[in-house]
């Protein structure tokens, strides 16, 4: 397992593992067409390409023998939903659910908060989706403390989503 800055040429790879995290995360019984458009619209190789070439975005990939399996990507500038928070978020943090367990997550979590502490971070916050227990029991493993709820929305639909902190200092 390497981890790496991405490039363009990786767009697609990421693209396809939002969609399929982000999928497997909030549509537990199935597609339909409110929640396909919303992830053909919101999961773009475009989109993604320019995270990439965005200064205020901070990207490590997780690449094994066959290609990419999870990224971390950390955004400056990001006022978080409750007060108390640094506007440093890990705004998305996805591995391949077949390669949950293998140490992959930690090490690019670890990786994005050495960044952080490098750029005089004093601590991120990140949101996930209130049902999501596994990503929740790892945040908690690994020092991240609840701070507080919102919703993810999408046009009038409203998704509970915990808010958690991490002091880096």
């Amino acid at each position: 397992m390497t981890l790496r800055k991405p490039d363009k040429s990786d767009a697609s790879s990421i693209t396809v593992i939002s969609i399929e995290v982000w999928i497997g995360t909030y549509l537990k019984q199935g597609v339909n067409a409110f929640f396909a458009d919303y992830v053909l619209n919101e999961f773009t190789s475009l989109k993604t390409e320019a995270l990439i070439s965005d200064p205020t975005q901070f990207i490590l990939v997780s690449e094994n023998d066959d290609g990419i399996d999870g990224f971390i990507q950390v955004s400056s500038g990001n006022k978080a939903p409750v007060d108390g928070c640094s506007e440093t978020e890990i705004s998305t943090f996805y591995v391949q659910p077949r390669h949950h367990g293998k140490g992959i997550g930690k090490r690019l979590l670890d990786a994005a908060l050495e960044h952080c502490r490098d750029h005089s971070v004093e601590s991120v916050w990140l949101t996930t989706n209130a049902e999501n227990s596994p990503a929740i029991a790892f945040y908690l493993k690994q020092g991240f403390e609840h701070v507080g709820e919102t919703h993810f929305c999408i046009e009038d639909e409203a998704y509970l989503n915990n808010v958690y902190s991490y002091r880096l200092t």
